[in-house]
């Protein structure tokens, strides 16, 4: 979504919620406003006003103080850094933590916020029946999706069908995580069929489109049938312990990386999945992200990966659902730009003076084909800080880049094979296993003004790539391995990978599909999920052996699973006396 489309009056009664402690808090309407809403009016700019409403929940409410995407991104195998930023949140102790308390309270507050918007909407007489139908569906679809990162995150879940002012009750119980998905895909089907096509005249450049909802269908429904498969079903993933010791030239010890290994985890029972039937939400899956990929809705393509992350590049069809701020903007802002790359004290200079923390591991960067451009450009390969200007310093990564960086082996022994595009900077050359060395994502990098903390950004939910590798991933679960292999080379094409020749087994398949969805998604807030719905989380995370690359707590147990339901809510709902396992 764009934000200089979608700033709104935050004296909009019904868009300016409090997000404070209970569903009772964030379903009141703000004393506080100036326009109510029968004061809105009718017409198209007022159909645009309340839809504005409720997209800006997303930067207002949920980003712009940092609790989004980290809530989504900072418990997986394959991601680390700071240990003050990961805080209990990475380290797997979620009680109380304010981020999943956000992740709670943000998405009911849009939920509550759009339901008011489609009533008052349903009720214009002055505007073309297409217009709000398209309108209500993009609702649909935030709604849809809202309660798609709750269920996926708390299990059961309350469900409000209509808004307090509508006659909903404060209060609801928890409603089982099939009865929700059936909710979530009902939503979906109905704004598919509601809003437009993105090759319709009408569409808003930034918007969601049929094609959003039917491709957000497709992941859906892989949620549920890769949930459901039986126990016992086998994938191989490619980590373990982040280091070895070693000793150098001088006799101390060192960290050496590992290379990770594979290793074959079967599928642990995912609660709430048991009863649906894994088959049909795979036939599914395959049907919704078929008609994405046939262009029902509209042409839907790959971008060029030289121009994939450019900051011109953010309306591309790919892009089906993504969050976008404004460069400077401080009120509506993303704190993305910031996290994963970093902001400098000038436009013209290049220490960071802050940010850039978060990264991902070793175990994550070794997956790749060395000639693969998301490790070629998608990784930040040298790197300088503020604090190195005096000393003339510079960090590079991998760790294994050593000898070619600084001309000396990981021993410390000189061999005089540091390459001239390093040997001419004249920077003193740093690697330490720490925070500080990670594979950081250039993802994010590209934006109008590197030198501000509110940066312009573009943080993708939903991409086409996820489109292909669901249905391959489809495709693979329902036998069809040809079609499966083919529509995972389209992606590994597009980044230089090395295309799959032969399919040995539908479990060697799955498995491809599943590690190629970590090199593609990597700090898109996929990779927990992925590892759930799979039932491999904590043979994932327990295998990385307690401590990740910098030193972050990793291991987790069956209360993890699920995220806690916060104390609030279960001291506010009469419904709700008990939390989710462990919490």
């Amino acid at each position: 979504m764009k934000l200089h489309k979608y700033i709104i009056a935050a004296a909009l009664g019904t868009a300016a919620l409090t997000a404070t402690t209970s569903c009772s808090d964030f379903l009141k309407e703000s004393p506080e406003s100036n326009i109510g809403p029968e004061q809105v009016g009718d017409s198209k700019e007022s159909v645009d006003l309340w839809v504005t409403g409720v997209y800006s929940n997303w930067l207002y409410d949920m980003f712009c103080w940092n609790n989004f995407p980290i809530v989504l991104e900072l418990d997986n195998d394959y991601i680390s850094g700071p240990d003050w930023l990961f805080g209990s949140l990475g380290a797997g102790n979620f009680n109380g933590d304010s981020n999943i308390e956000k992740l709670w309270t943000g998405p009911y507050n849009l939920i509550n916020d759009a339901n008011i918007a489609i009533r008052y909407i349903k009720k214009m007489d002055n505007v073309d029946e297409d217009y709000k139908n398209n309108a209500v569906g993009e609702l649909l679809f935030q709604k849809a999706f809202c309660y798609y990162l709750m269920v996926r995150a708390f299990g059961p879940i309350p469900y409000y069908e209509t808004d307090v002012m509508d006659g909903a009750a404060f209060y609801k119980p928890r409603e089982s995580v099939e009865t929700i998905y059936g909710h979530i895909t009902e939503m979906l089907e109905e704004s598919a069929s509601l809003m437009y096509s993105r090759d319709d005249v009408n569409y808003q450049t930034g918007h969601v489109s049929a094609g959003s909802a039917a491709g957000l269908l497709a992941k859906v429904y892989a949620t549920m049938a890769s949930a459901s498969m039986p126990m016992g079903t086998k994938m191989t993933i490619r980590t373990g312990e982040p280091y070895e010791t070693a000793t150098n030239l001088e006799g101390d010890e060192i960290k050496i990386c590992k290379v990770p290994t594979a290793q074959v985890f079967e599928k642990d029972s995912v609660a709430g999945y048991m009863n649906m039937d894994s088959k049909a939400c795979y036939e599914k899956a395959a049907y919704w992200a078929k008609k994405v990929i046939d262009g029902d809705y509209g042409i839907y393509e790959l971008s060029n990966y030289a121009n994939l992350w450019s900051k011109d590049n953010r309306d591309a069809s790919e892009f089906m659902w993504a969050i976008r701020s404004a460069n400077g903007e401080e009120k509506y802002c993303t704190g993305v730009h910031t996290y994963f790359s970093g902001y400098t004290e000038t436009a013209a200079s290049e220490y960071i003076v802050s940010g850039g923390w978060i990264g991902n591991t070793n175990n994550w960067y070794q997956l790749f084909d060395e000639d693969d451009y998301r490790i070629q450009q998608g990784v930040r390969h040298t790197w300088r800080y503020y604090y190195q200007e005096s000393y003339n310093g510079c960090f590079f990564y991998p760790q294994s880049w050593k000898e070619k960086v600084t001309g000396y082996d990981l021993y410390g022994n000189y061999t005089g094979n540091q390459e001239e595009q390093y040997a001419k900077t004249g920077y003193s050359y740093h690697y330490n296993t720490s925070y500080e060395c990670l594979a950081f994502s250039t993802k994010y990098d590209d934006v109008e003004n590197k030198a501000t903390q509110y940066a312009d950004s573009n943080y993708p939910f939903l991409r086409y790539a996820d489109v292909l590798l669901i249905y391959a991933e489809a495709e693979n679960e329902l036998g069809k391995q040809d079609e499966a292999m083919r529509y995972l080379n389209l992606v590994r094409e597009r980044s230089n990978a090395k295309l799959m020749t032969s399919v040995t087994s539908q479990e060697s398949l799955r498995s491809s599909i599943f590690e190629e969805r970590a090199k593609e998604f990597a700090c898109e807030g996929d990779r927990r999920w992925d590892l759930i719905r799979w039932g491999v989380y904590l043979q994932a995370m327990n295998a990385i052996g307690g401590r990740d690359d910098s030193d972050i707590y990793k291991e987790r147990t069956k209360r993890n699973l699920l995220y806690p339901i916060p104390t609030s809510e279960i001291n506010a709902n009469p419904y709700i006396t008990t939390n989710n396992f462990g919490w």
